[in-house]
């Protein structure tokens, strides 16, 4: 007999339609999901027993839903950051006793930049960047915060980045040489985020990215395989940064521009900033994916740029349709704290987003990119549903940043609309079916990356390590 299970999902994009998917695949259990979602995305809904859209996602408001269903859910996973910074795991488990797979407040270490580089410094400092911190109560008055601006400047040789205290959801992050390149349009860029927070100005690391990921039952880290994101809004790296406009993972667990030793060290360098956090032999307020980390490879190993306490958007797109295991079984493992590994699938996954004329400060440098009759008209998704089907398992559609209308028709909102993920032995291949798939999407003026994963790209990767290796 197959048993039941109630699963609370609190979603926002894409990336919690392919938890949402992943438990809709499941072959042992009969589920129930209870979504409470941003708005009203298509594809939740017609998986969902119970949807409600909360637009500001406030945490009492899904704890009230979740209060409403508790004697038929099981457990709840949350995927985005918000309110995970904001403490609902806290909240829910200490009104319903559902247990919540996501880190407790304490441990969303997400919540603040500075907090992060002053773990690191305590714990791996030869991956940390050199950087300062410039809070508003720290100086009598701008020019003298200024002048010190400009010594850290100095001693940096300009080579930085500047970035907010809190999170920016992958914007906000000023880099010398790619948004400004005077001192004067930095401190432009400076100041837009003084007005409101803590500023921090670290060192620009020459190198290549790659994102890291774990699953934790608060004892121990399950490492998933390494993914890559691009983040520029437009191809060969232009443009503003973005949440990410696409990912790729490879075959194995690390990328092609990567060796093993490189995945040896980020495994430990997580595994120390792990222990310190835990700070014994286990603390489950870590359970989840407390750790997303986005490295950068230079000529000294690998440094870190940020720690999210979630899983990647896109980067854990890469991984969720490719989990051997019952993804229900993880969670309880999680839950239960008896997490060993999760077993992946030996393939390569390449994830496009298409998104909204709006996304990523569009230019008229790419008036290619939009159909102008097409803003504000329905999305169709059907034709790529039908190519999911003559693919079988090797494409998924994940809407995002969408919602159905009172028409019945489906529309992109601001963020991104819609992702596909290519799955394929190898990333070529993967790269072929993911664009096949965002093709077959009409209507909404939408755009995408068109050198996600490509083999040109990737070689540009590869040369670039080898220089610096050498």
């Amino acid at each position: 007999m197959v048993e039941r299970v109630g699963i609370l999902v609190v979603s926002y994009g894409s990336r919690a339609a392919s938890m949402v998917d992943a438990f809709s695949r499941s072959n042992d259990y009969d589920v129930e999901l209870y979504v409470a979602d941003k708005q009203r995305n298509p594809f939740n809904l017609k998986r969902a027993t119970k949807h409600l859209v909360i637009p500001d996602l406030d945490i009492n408001k899904i704890c009230d839903f979740s209060y409403r269903y508790r004697d038929r859910i099981d457990f709840g996973i949350v995927g985005p950051e918000g309110p995970i910074i904001n403490g609902i795991r806290d909240l829910i488990e200490s009104k319903t006793e559902i247990p919540i797979i996501c880190p407790t407040k304490e441990f969303a270490i997400e919540g603040s930049k500075v907090r992060q580089r002053c773990i690191l410094q305590k714990c791996f400092p030869d991956a940390n960047p050199r950087f300062k911190v410039f809070k508003k109560g720290d100086y009598v008055n701008l020019g003298e915060m200024k002048k010190e601006l400009w010594k850290w400047l100095d001693h940096l040789e300009n080579k930085v980045a500047v970035k907010p205290d809190r999170p920016g959801y992958g914007k906000g992050v000023g880099v010398w040489g790619d948004h400004f390149n005077t001192r004067e349009k930095l401190f432009e860029h400076f100041l837009s985020i003084y007005e409101n927070d803590s500023v921090i100005v670290e060192e620009k690391i020459d190198g290549e990215e790659s994102s890291f990921q774990a699953f934790c039952d608060g004892k121990s880290l399950a490492v998933l395989p390494e993914t890559r994101d691009y983040k520029r809004a437009f191809d060969n790296d232009e443009g503003p940064n973005t949440g990410g406009m696409g990912s790729y993972k490879d075959v194995g667990d690390f990328l092609p521009f990567m060796t093993p030793e490189d995945k040896e060290r980020e495994i430990e360098i997580v595994n120390k900033i792990f222990r310190e956090l835990k700070n014994g032999n286990e603390n489950s307020g870590l359970r989840g994916i407390p750790f997303y980390v986005a490295f950068i490879h230079s000529s000294t190993g690998p440094k870190i740029l940020e720690i999210n306490s979630r899983g990647g958007d896109p980067e854990i797109l890469n991984l969720m349709p490719i989990i051997k295991d019952d993804f229900i079984d993880v969670c309880f493992d999680m839950i239960h704290g008896t997490l060993k590994k999760v077993r992946i699938e030996k393939k390569a996954t390449v994830i496009t987003y298409k998104v909204p004329p709006c996304y990523g400060g569009f230019s008229d440098r790419f008036p290619e990119r939009v159909n102008e009759n097409e803003i504000d008209t329905a999305v169709n998704l059907s034709n790529a549903y039908k190519l999911c089907r003559e693919y079988e398992d090797n494409l998924r559609i994940y809407p995002g940043s969408m919602k159905l209308g009172d028409d019945g028709k489906t529309y992109a909102i601001s963020s991104r609309t819609v992702a596909c993920v290519g799955i394929a032995e190898d990333i070529e291949e993967a790269r072929e079916i993911s664009l096949k798939g965002i093709k077959e999407i009409k209507g909404g003026a939408l755009w995408y990356r068109n050198d996600i994963a490509s083999k040109e790209h990737i070689e540009r990767s590869k040369e670039h390590m080898r220089r610096l290796r050498s």
